[in-house]
């Protein structure tokens, strides 16, 4: 719209949204402008007051001493004028690198403890930089050293527990009084259960994201891999009165993943729908090709809206639940989807009649380095 156009209400208010652009609350060209503006305010009216002074001792005429003066003045806002564009232009141009900097600090995954470049900031913001990169350093190494300790206490235990696995399978093996029996069942109960959360711990431990998964990355075909590897549930969701269904396209879809972790995911998976589904008739395997996707459904009591966010977060376990585990199920799931650059979501009732959550990968360009990290609630 031409300015001849504009009414005066719409000029003030394109005035202010400028200023406030250039000026805005509490940045740092507002406060720098606060603080030159005043000296040089007084500059100009020293300025101003000497020409207005020696032109009313010169003895020239009326009309051009009030020339003389009123040129001192425009040649005065003009100067301060381009002081200010200069100043904020200058400003503006330095923050652009900041705002930069922001920005990726705001875009990276919480698992990124890459350093920041600082090359291209100020002087004055580089030590802040600097000093963020230690804390960054640090907090890797307190991770690393945790998911180590993890790992090695893990390890650590396995043996003791596969004996004493062993002892209670032979004292079974044999006959026994009925309240013997019972022990020894609990005994071998328990040990099953902390053999299986000891595999639980290693595998957390090695979706570290600085062991290079990616160097065990294969490409296989999704479809194919879903149809062997869930076979090997077919028995065990017999035995809880539940039927495998799998639903996949003829064609392949083709990924990049360890064949190990993608096994240790979809344990998972399986083992919480069986576990957690309670009542349900049938688990279905989904593959999807665009873009590659594997989910797994059941038809079970399904999970609150309100606890929906907090499944996947370690040791976590719904109140209400009576099955046994030990909740870290779907944080081993969110860890090896993350290791692969693929994303999850969960979808339960009322949006779906029980809970399906699906695992979507990047497709077969190795994925390792991608951060989508946001877990998709409902979609």
């Amino acid at each position: 719209m031409p300015d001849q156009h504009l009414s005066s209400a719409e000029k003030t208010s394109l005035l202010r949204s400028w200023l406030e652009r250039f000026l805005a609350p509490g940045s740092l060209a507002r406060k720098l402008m606060g603080r030159l503006f005043p000296p040089i305010s007084i500059l100009v009216v020293l300025d101003l007051s000497v020409t207005w002074v020696l032109t009313r001792r010169m003895s020239l005429e009326d009309w051009l001493l009030r020339d003389i003066f009123w040129t001192m003045a425009l040649s005065q806002v003009l100067l301060v004028s381009l002081i200010a564009w200069v100043l904020l232009s200058g400003i503006r141009s330095q923050l652009a690198s900041i705002d930069d900097l922001s920005q990726q600090i705001r875009n990276r995954a919480d698992d990124d403890f890459e350093r920041l470049d600082a090359s291209a900031l100020p002087a004055e913001i580089v030590p802040l930089v600097e000093h963020f990169n230690e804390l960054l350093e640090r907090q890797r190494d307190t991770l690393q050293a945790q998911k180590r300790f993890i790992g090695h206490a893990a390890h650590q235990l396995r043996t003791p527990l596969t004996g004493l696995q062993l002892e209670s399978e032979l004292m079974l093996a044999k006959p026994l009084p009925d309240d013997i029996r019972q022990r020894a069942e609990r005994i071998k109960s328990v040990s099953d259960r902390m053999i299986r959360l000891g595999q639980q711990l290693l595998v957390l431990a090695r979706t570290d994201a600085d062991t290079n998964i990616k160097d065990s990355f294969v490409r296989l075909d999704l479809c194919e891999w879903t149809r062997e590897e869930g076979g090997d549930w077919f028995l065990q969701a017999r035995q809880h009165g539940a039927e495998i269904h799998l639903l996949a396209p003829e064609k392949p879809v083709w990924i990049d993943a360890a064949p190990v972790l993608l096994r240790e995911l979809l344990s998972n998976l399986m083992d919480n729908a069986l576990r957690y589904g309670q009542g349900t008739d049938r688990i279905v395997l989904r593959v999807a090709s665009n873009p590659p996707s594997l989910s797994v459904e059941d038809h079970g009591p399904g999970i609150e809206a309100s606890e929906q966010q907090r499944v996947f977060e370690a040791f976590y376990r719904s109140p209400g639940t009576q099955a046994g585990g030990s909740g870290l199920g779907l944080a081993i799931v969110q860890e090896i989807a993350r290791a692969h650059g693929a994303w999850w979501s969960l979808m339960s009732r009322p949006d779906f009649p029980g809970t399906r959550i699906t695992i979507v990968f990047p497709g077969p360009r190795i994925g390792a380095r991608l951060t989508r990290h946001d877990t998709l609630i409902g979609n």
